[in-house]
């Protein structure tokens, strides 16, 4: 088949003509790879493109460098890629690989001209396509009829795939996450390959895996799929808790559906204390406030909680007034997801935070001298403009104190 589809005309900038121009004149193939093929087939503007091409490292140097054309991170080179800088753009440029040694986490790989062979040691059918920049689509392994029938398979055997990086069964989650029309509809052998591999997991490191699973999190599907993990034996090599709440994880994953939650607020809930937030850290290196919001959540998901009548977001209100610590009012709203409660959460946003009206120096013009006193009547004041509902202005609240 061919594309000619308007987000394939869109790429065609000022930069990708010339890139293109510079191949042809060479006689080396150039073509766009994975995800973003992916992606266009499914009428989705690529995030990112990554180009594949026939010509090696050493030869794309000579011509880029010939050219005058601006070589930027030379980090990747010895995997094969090559970054160009043309009209304000970079090109991102891999030589067709194949893998000669892997050992579950890294790859040796030796340069070819074979665009099957290079098809072949990528992970997913989905994500095998080459795209000519004609539009030609070039599919070796029916990734197409997967992406149309919304199906996620290994490219080959999966044990295979799978034992060459073993991170690639979270990316098949991930991608089913993103592409699986329902939640089961899996093919036997691959999650047996997925159980019988699960444990080369824990030779991958803790920010690999989190990258992966913070995308799982949000994507569809995650309440079978981590109920899944669970099932494989997945769970325990990736920092998840062996006696997940599974029930409370179902539960909150509904709740949460349409509110764009933090990965961390979908995920806490399957830890039943603060002890698993703490094993996720060691396991996965997740960020201080990442840790912050899961520890939070752990603490308060059942005391604070909307307060019956007519001030449901009291407590809220009154947790965020009272507190000392940063990012407060984001955790507020996590919480507000975690718990479903989507009105509130609403209300929330567009609540302003007041500024108490009153300060010390006000209090010195009213007589007061003392340090010590001034503290604890603006300690009283502040109880008083909490039980107003943070309404009293300043005349009001010294008035208070006038009459105490």
């Amino acid at each position: 088949m061919r594309l000619q589809a308007p987000q394939f005309q869109a790429l065609f900038t000022p930069g990708l003509r010339s890139v293109a121009e510079l191949f042809e004149k060479k006689n080396y193939e150039l073509r766009i790879a994975g995800g973003a093929v992916r992606d266009l087939l499914s009428g989705v503007t690529p995030q990112d493109i990554d180009f594949a091409t026939t010509a090696t490292p050493a030869e794309m140097k000579e011509m880029f460098t010939a050219a005058g054309v601006r070589l930027i991170n030379n980090k990747g080179e010895k995997h094969g890629t090559i970054t160009a800088r043309l009209h304000e753009q970079n090109f991102e440029i891999t030589t067709l690989r194949i893998d000669v040694v892997t050992d579950g986490r890294h790859a040796e790989v030796e340069f070819t001209t074979d665009w099957h062979k290079d098809a072949e040691r990528r992970d997913l059918t989905v994500n095998s396509m080459f795209l000519g920049l004609d539009g030609t689509l070039y599919d070796f392994f029916n990734g197409y009829e997967d992406l149309q029938n919304k199906k996620i398979r290994f490219v080959g055997k999966a044990a295979e795939r799978i034992q060459e990086d073993y991170l690639r069964i979270l990316r098949y989650f991930r991608f089913y996450g993103r592409i699986a029309e329902k939640s089961g509809d899996h093919e036997p052998n691959t999650l047996q390959a997925i159980k019988e591999n699960a444990r080369g997991l824990a030779g991958i490191s803790g920010e690999r895996i989190w990258v992966e699973l913070k995308k799982i999190l949000l994507g569809n599907h995650v309440n079978h799929l981590v109920q899944l993990m669970y099932e494989l034996d997945i769970a325990q090599y990736i920092g998840l808790p062996l006696d997940g709440n599974l029930e409370e994880f179902a539960r909150v994953t509904k709740n949460i559906q349409n509110l764009s939650p933090k990965p961390m607020t979908v995920l806490t809930s399957l830890f039943r204390g603060k002890d698993d937030v703490t094993n996720l850290d060691l396991r996965l290196k997740i960020s201080k406030e990442e840790k912050n919001l899961g520890l939070f959540l752990v603490k308060h998901r059942q005391e604070l909680t909307k307060a019956p009548g007519p001030e449901p977001l009291r407590p809220y209100q009154d947790f965020l007034m009272d507190s000392r610590e940063a990012n407060t009012i984001s955790k507020i709203f996590e919480l507000l997801k975690y718990q479903g409660e989507e009105q509130l959460l609403k209300e929330m946003q567009e609540w302003t935070v007041p500024s108490f009206p009153v300060s010390g120096h006000d209090l010195r013009k009213m007589g007061l001298t003392s340090g010590k006193e001034i503290g604890a009547a603006l300690q009283q004041l502040r109880e008083e403009w909490k039980k107003s509902g943070y309404h009293m202005d300043k005349e009001e609240l010294l008035s208070c104190l006038k009459k105490v």
